[in-house]
């Protein structure tokens, strides 16, 4: 035979078969928009996987806007399809392609085989690297049956595990498969250790997705059961109604002083006792429990003599703790307020309402909202329904991080393996053939997409992802969850001959230590106005606004000294009233409380409380404008020469702020108040516009000449015209007595929004509590603990 000749017309056939070029562009295009295709999807994903993450950790008060809400629903929806889409295209069926002539007789027939190692481990890796960033960020909610509806662990979460692992497993074959368990597929020993490193890196984060889901669901089901979390409000009822009967104070208003004892509220331990159901609820077997291992309450925290226990914080951390508790009850819809204790309000009173402890008074009730919005908002909660829980939860959270490290170290060591060995990093090489009849061409080889596009979306998922659990192991490490139930362990150690010298140190350290991803109240409140005596010219922003209807501009400011001072001292003066009505009004109890001041009742004599804040607004700007004082709004430092004038320019620049940001706060209709001042709002800008170019030149005493005219005669509205009225009554009645009229108007803004504060509107309060929390809103929790109620009457 002669081979030599066979060989000769071997190679003369391969030189003659040759593939079209217009077969090869269409293979090419195919390939590179299939690539293109999964890498826009890979970059946009930890994209929005960082706004879910950086709001779900840093920004909660966001996430309950109705943009944000969209993003997150549209990224739960479309990951499915987004993954299947992009998976599907690395199976090892897939990569094959043929291209047929419409002639095979004249024409030739394109096939390729791809194929890639590093490729389907990094987009697997992304797809469980997402999974573990929302479970990260679900909250788990174990609330009981009168309050907002539970939110269990989502079993999606695990279903979509589920499927990504099959995912997984169909696109990779056996050689994967045979990858986890370390065997040798294939005669290349380096392409095999590349596979069996890949497979564990690639299914590893699914082991630590269903360690994350059991642990939600076992601490949801334990937490779902507890009296010290899911059932807690029915006891915390019961044991109120226990120690109402129980205590032996003789009845009246108890007197505000400073010897006051703390009321034994609750604390924890309830799961310790043993608990009947009643018609209330629940109650203890024996009494209040007073006297029972294991049940800490406040008064025994504040009556320790450990040296611990001596930190005024802490036992204030306790104190805010005791009376979240409380506060349930009123989210749960239990009328709390017919068992109130005596000496609970006594305590209540004497200690928070005395002079100069505004500062604490604000500290505490703002971390009592912030164990709310916890409980209600987040999946924190939950972990204390057992002690070892929390810490099973960080143990699981580092080996996430040791994952993300791992992980980032291997794929880069493959990636430069890679790079070393054949020079190029490519998402997908293939090889690329033509056949016509029995002859076929050369192969030929063409690498599609760069493998840099899934380092850099898989480092920034792992980035993400190695975020989050940081940031859960300081949330636990930090919070103040972990602070109380120390102290109740600290407490309820009845061996008081070990030395706890090493527990009272690390507790020392949690106390001082804050983690900056708790969501509490910023000390900081909205400013609006409807005379903008500062801008009297529109802004680009403004004529925006205006144009789409947006809720008014307004920027944030600290909430000054003088503010708390103010409210607080009302406040006081209500608590203190001897005729023991603890009752507020809409502004006009305090102008009684003054000389002369009834000559201002009409001013509260309005339609709703929506034009009486309008109107003293007016009245109020008017007053700013004859007798100015020099203030910082954005670093929020004003002079404190006059802290009336300080407290009644910003609490009725809050109230109107209050209007177009939350009117559901206000008693009245909604579409009333917004409607109301986007009416007062346009004519004063219209008037104020006209004079607009010489306005800010003006002398004070022009400046309020001027701007009385303006109102009186540019506009009719009712509620222009009162305000310009009560301004100039202000101005004119206290010509000499500057001091005596910021004074009245400050009593009357702080009466104002305490007023608003105490009406029963649960639902406005939630939507502040999660998004971050307003003043509002913590005056409405300090006025429930005081025992003040709604004075709902004709003035």
């Amino acid at each position: 035979m002669d081979y030599g000749g066979n060989c000769t017309a071997t190679a003369t056939l391969h030189e003659q078969v040759q593939c079209s070029s217009d077969a090869i562009k269409t293979f090419s295009n195919t390939r590179t928009r299939q690539i293109w295709l999964g890498n826009a999807l890979l970059f946009a994903s930890p994209g929005v996987i960082g706004v879910l993450v950086g709001i779900g950790g840093y920004g909660q008060r966001y996430r309950h806007h109705p943009s944000i809400r969209f993003i997150f629903l549209g990224a739960n929806t479309l990951f499915l399809p987004i993954v299947s889409s992009v998976v599907s295209s690395l199976s090892d069926s897939s990569n094959d392609y043929v291209n047929s002539p419409n002639n095979k007789c004249t024409g030739s027939t394109l096939a390729a085989l791809c194929y890639s190692n590093i490729h389907p481990c990094t987009v697997i890796t992304w797809a469980f690297l997402v999974q573990i960033a929302s479970i990260n960020t679900t909250s788990v909610v174990a609330t009981d049956t009168r309050e907002s509806p539970r939110i269990g662990p989502s079993l999606e979460l695990l279903v979509k595990g589920i499927w990504i692992l099959y995912l997984g497993a169909s696109i990779t074959g056996n050689r994967f498969f045979y990858g986890i368990f370390g065997v040798s597929h294939g005669k290349n020993h380096m392409s095999s250790v590349s596979t069996s490193i890949c497979s564990k890196i690639m299914f590893a984060p699914f082991v630590l997705i269903c360690a994350k889901l059991w642990l939600k669901c076992y601490a949801f089901k334990k937490a779902r059961s507890s009296f010290a979390l899911g059932r807690n409000p029915g006891l915390v009822f019961g044991y109120m109604q226990q120690l109402q009967q129980q205590e032996r104070i003789p009845h009246g208003e108890p007197l505000i002083g400073e010897d006051a004892g703390p009321p034994p509220l609750l604390v924890m331990g309830e799961d310790r006792r043993q608990v009947v159901n009643h018609p209330c609820g629940y109650v203890f077997t024996n009494g209040s429990g007073d006297n029972n291992n294991g049940l800490v309450t406040l008064d025994k925290i504040w009556q320790s003599d450990k040296a611990l226990l001596m930190v005024p914080k802490l036992k204030d951390l306790c104190l805010s703790y005791a009376l979240f508790k409380l506060l349930r009850c009123r989210f749960a819809r239990y009328k709390i307020s017919d068992v109130d204790s005596v000496r609970m309000l006594a305590f209540f009173r004497s200690l928070l309402l005395m002079e100069g402890g505004h500062d604490r008074v604000f500290r505490v009730i703002a971390d009592e909202l912030c164990f709310v919005h916890d409980y209600y908002y987040s999946s924190s909660s939950i972990s204390y329904a057992k002690c070892w829980v929390p810490i099973l939860n960080t143990f699981i959270s580092l080996l996430s991080i040791v994952y993300c490290i791992v992980a980032a170290s291997f794929i880069l060591a493959l990636a430069v393996s890679a790079q070393h060995q054949k020079g190029h990093l490519t998402q997908i090489q293939c090889h690329f053939w033509c056949t016509q009849l029995l002859a076929a061409s050369r192969r030929r080889s063409q690498n599609f997409g760069s493998l840099y596009v899934d380092l850099v979306a898989v480092f920034l998922l792992l980035a993400l992802v190695l975020s989050t659990e940081v940031r859960d192991i300081a949330s636990y490490i930090c919070s103040n969850w972990t602070k109380v139930a120390l102290t109740y362990h600290h407490v309820n150690c009845t061996s008081s001959q070990h030395p706890l010298g090493i527990q009272n140190w690390v507790v020392s350290r949690l106390l001082k230590c804050r983690s900056m991803t708790v969501n509490q109240w910023e000390e900081t409140i909205g400013q609006c106005s409807v005379l903008a005596l500062d801008h009297p010219i529109p802004s680009p922003t403004v004529r925006l606004i205006n144009f789409f209807r947006l809720p008014d501009e307004m920027i944030k400011v600290k909430v000054p000294e003088a503010v708390k001072v103010c409210i607080l001292d009302v406040l006081r003066s209500i608590c203190n009233n001897s005729h023991g009505l603890h009752r507020l009004s809409n502004g006009a109890s305090s102008l009684r409380r003054i000389q002369d001041g009834d000559r201002f009742i009409w001013a509260c004599n309005g339609n709703g409380t929506a034009d009486i804040i309008l109107t003293w607004h007016i009245a109020t700007c008017i007053l700013e404008a004859r007798h100015p004082y020099r203030h910082d709004l954005v670093k929020g430092s004003p002079f404190v020469s006059d802290q009336h004038k300080v407290a009644a320019t910003h609490l009725s620049r809050y109230c109107a702020y209050l209007m177009t940001w939350f009117p559901e706060i206000l008693p009245d209709e909604i579409e009333w108040s917004k409607s109301l001042y986007e009416v007062v709002k346009e004519n004063a800008t219209r008037v104020i516009a006209v004079r607009a170019a010489t306005w800010l030149q003006l002398a004070p005493e022009a400046k309020y000449l001027e701007l009385v005219q303006l109102l009186s005669e540019g506009s009719n509205h009712e509620v222009l015209q009162n305000g310009v009225r009560l301004g100039k009554q202000l101005v004119e009645e206290f010509t000499e007595a500057e001091e005596i009229a910021w004074a009245m108007v400050a009593d009357f803004w702080a009466e104002m929004i305490l007023y608003v504060a105490s009406l029963k509107n649960l639902r406005g309060h939630s939507n502040t509590i999660a998004r971050g929390g307003e003043l509002i809103t913590l005056l409405w929790a300090l006025l429930f603990h005081a025992g003040i109620v709604v004075f709902d009457a004709s003035v």
